[in-house]
């Protein structure tokens, strides 16, 4: 009330407020470099995902080539027990004869009962092969799809072709992840490849390791010789303000860790790629070395059974193939393993998959 009494009018009134937190104005682009940065993390946590998925891939590959190494050790020591066997029953009917002693008769006992535990155990290295895919896989996986013996083409990979460029590594994930959170930060990515990535051939004429490759590294050191031109200017302005200090934390954060991807992705590469030569001469290496003792052990056979040698030449030949043979069989397992690795490392092949 007034002075003297006088009534004022009493108003209703209502107030409408236009949200202006929730519809802020973006003059200087802060809300939309706000919202760029967190898109730019959520892809590189899908990039930190592929690479679990990758990894994945390649534990079930060699899984699976573990199995088909030890069915195929298991298949050659059963054709050396049964060769052994025929061996024995041969010397008990020669010693009922008078032809050769009780040495010879326990020696292809021993002979015999050695392929016979090699049996077993690589029965017991099947079993446990299968039951680490069948974890890897989480399910149960049918008998038929499982490998009989091992087929130089069961991992599906063939040599790298000659020529391939270096850009293939930023289709790793690691690196693809590392430059998500360079966008966040507001870098050029362009800038920062050129400054910290090298672009060289990673194999040569052949598929093997090229020279450019050992050039990166310090020779015999394997020490990252690159030199990143930091002087490029990586970061733009922006969201982050050059003045502040966590800022510049963060972004040198991300910029050693963009550089680690790049110096280990071009290091798993060059050690897989140092394999490759070194296997493929061990292979061929090996298969002249069965063959030559696929021959002997033939010869010693005829010479044994026609009387002219003794059963120990035999046995030592038949320990040398036998011995041969798993050693193939070895280094083909590591020649299958390091094309996984390679598929690996290089963020899951050399070439895109067509549609």
């Amino acid at each position: 009330t007034r002075s003297g009494g006088e009534q004022l009018p009493v108003t209703e009134q209502a107030s409408v407020t236009a949200g202006v937190a929730a519809f802020e104005f973006d003059l200087f682009g802060r809300v939309r470099n706000l919202t760029v940065a967190q898109l730019e993390r959520y892809f590189a946590q899908e990039a930190a995902r592929r690479a679990a998925q990758l990894s994945l891939v390649a534990e079930i590959a060699n899984a699976w080539l573990a199995l088909s190494a030890d069915r195929e050790l298991q298949r050659v020591a059963r054709e050396a027990l049964t060769n052994r066997e025929q061996a024995l029953a041969l010397n008990e009917k020669r010693h009922e004869l008078g032809a050769v002693s009780a040495l010879d008769v326990s020696q292809a006992q021993t002979a015999v009962e050695t392929a016979r535990t090699d049996v077993s155990r690589y029965a017991g290295q099947v079993a446990r092969d299968i039951n680490a895919l069948t974890l890897l896989v989480g399910a149960p996986i049918d008998p038929d799809l499982l490998p009989d013996s091992f087929d130089l083409h069961v991992s599906g990979l063939g040599a790298l072709p000659a020529g391939l460029p270096s850009e293939v590594l930023l289709r790793r994930p690691d690196i693809q992840q590392s430059e998500r959170l360079l966008r966040a930060a507001n870098a050029n990515i362009g800038a920062a490849r050129a400054a910290f990535f090298p672009s060289i051939r990673l194999t040569g004429q052949v598929g093997y390791a090229s020279d450019d490759l050992s050039t990166v590294f310090d020779s015999g050191t394997r020490i990252w010789s690159f030199s990143p031109q930091v002087s490029l200017p990586i970061f733009e302005g922006g969201r982050l303000v050059a003045g502040l200090r966590a800022a510049r934390i963060d972004r040198d954060i991300a910029l050693a860790q963009y550089e680690k991807a790049i110096q280990g992705g071009f290091r798993e590469v060059a050690d897989a790629l140092a394999l490759t030569r070194t296997l493929a001469e061990q292979k061929a290496s090996q298969q002249a070395l069965v063959a030559a003792a696929t021959r002997a052990d033939e010869l010693s056979r005829v010479r044994y059974e026609s009387g002219r040698d003794s059963y120990l030449v035999l046995l030592d030949s038949q320990r040398t193939l036998y011995a041969a043979q798993q050693s193939l069989i070895a280094t083909q397992l590591a020649e299958q393993s390091n094309r996984v690795l390679l598929y690996k490392v290089l963020g899951g092949g050399w070439r895109e998959a067509t549609p």
